[in-house]
């Protein structure tokens, strides 16, 4: 397994202690500007610069289709998938507009699309058409889950050649938050029943009914909690595979990434359990409608920059969020000293 994952450094403590005594020589009382100071020390931790770059940002949206689709768990049918991924392609989706609004660098991925897609404005990297349906059979094979995090090392090194320096993964993939939420049932130990939402918008006897077949998945299933690449392959999606294997890549080349909702945190937290040195490189970007993404949260010990209701995915509010990496960059290389702009740091009060 080993070979299969990046090595990733420790962050640069050196580099983010030297932005934190370059911060309390800015006009402004020392931590006045709150966690953005904070996250701008991440930053240059983070990236090894005492003035960090996060622009031009990446935003790869994996999709892929899931078998458990079949069970009547989603508001939306499997066809969907494959229907906005040719959104994403003629630029229609809450994504496009955006990655348009940060000048993003933007790439849709088919990772495990069941049905057809446009054969231009994707990359086709297929592991396989779905998964299975985890309600009566393990979603995938080790070998697949193994495949689908390759390729989403191949994403984040495609946007590191192409000099995107800040990492938003997204997904696309009706049932994604069936397979998330039985995930994240394992990885936490916590009841299906406080992590199960609406999705695509189930409520009612569907929701009653979504709980039901995770519940019944994990006792047949039995995935091994301490072993992630286990509970991935069993209950997982190709798609969030392969935002592990984005996510691996990206910290191992020192690009900050930006983490979307619950689907995205729930990835997150199964690259952590793989590789926990990834955790620093994370900027969680905000927190989802869905329940579960508390929980995934705080298993990462993890406070998202914004809080907006947001539930749709696609890594929609991690572009939201953006900007305030922006900010905090900015702040740190073009702000002026006391010292520079002849302010007295000391005074009558």
């Amino acid at each position: 397994m080993n070979d299969a994952l990046p090595f990733i450094a420790d962050v640069d403590t050196a580099c983010a202690e030297r932005a934190s005594r370059h911060l309390d020589t800015l006009t402004k009382p020392p931590g006045s500007l709150g966690r953005l100071e904070a996250l701008a020390v991440s930053l240059a931790g983070i990236t090894g610069e005492a003035f960090p770059r996060v622009s031009p940002p990446a935003v790869v949206v994996f999709a892929a289709d899931h078998g458990v689709a079949a069970e009547g768990v989603s508001a939306f049918p499997q066809a969907v998938t494959a229907q906005m991924v040719a959104n994403f392609v003629t630029g229609g989706a809450a994504i496009n507009v955006f990655a348009r609004r940060i000048g993003a660098h933007l790439e849709v991925v088919d990772v495990g699309v069941a049905n057809a897609l446009p054969a231009e404005g994707v990359v086709h990297d297929r592991v396989r058409p779905g998964t299975a349906n985890l309600a009566r059979e393990a979603a995938m094979q080790r070998d697949e889950a193994l495949a689908a995090i390759a390729a989403g090392r191949r994403a984040a090194e495609r946007a590191a050649v192409a000099g995107c320096r800040c990492l938003i993964v997204g997904e696309m993939g009706i049932a994604n938050t069936t397979a998330s939420s039985a995930m994240l049932a394992v990885l936490t130990g916590a009841s299906v029943a406080g992590l199960v939402g609406p999705g695509t918008g189930v409520a009612g006897a569907a929701l009653a009914r979504k709980q039901a077949i995770i519940e019944s998945a994990l006792v047949a299933r039995a995935p091994d909690p301490a072993e992630p690449l286990d509970v991935l392959a069993k209950l997982g999606g190709l798609e969030i595979a392969a935002m592990v294997g984005a996510y691996l890549e990206a910290a191992a080349r020192r690009m900050p990434v930006l983490v979307d909702g619950f689907i995205a945190t729930v990835a997150a937290l199964t690259a952590c359990r793989l590789e926990p040195a990834l955790r620093p490189y994370l900027i969680f970007g905000h927190r989802s409608h869905e329940p579960g993404h508390d929980h995934a949260l705080a298993a990462l010990d993890a406070e998202p920059l914004l809080d907006m209701s947001l539930r749709l995915g696609e890594g929609s509010g991690a572009a939201l969020a953006f900007p305030l990496l922006e900010a905090a960059s900015a702040m740190l290389a073009e702000m002026a000293t006391f010292d520079a702009a002849g302010v007295a740091t000391e005074g009558k009060t």
